[in-house]
């Protein structure tokens, strides 16, 4: 009968796991890149806003 390798399902699932955690800071810093970039737009829309209205 063949042996289990558990050393190996062991680093397989370790590589899984950081895997997906590298995966998941990624998304994160993509998300937040994104979410500046959106608040940097709004506020100069805002800002042009008031120049229009009062001229």
């Amino acid at each position: 009968m063949a042996k289990n390798y558990y050393s190996f399902d062991k680093r397989q699932k370790e590589l899984a796991k950081k895997k997906k955690k590298e995966e998941k800071r990624l998304r994160k810093l993509e998300r937040k890149r994104n979410q500046g970039e959106g608040n940097g737009e709004e506020k100069k829309e805002q800002e042009e806003d008031p120049l229009q209205t009062s001229e």
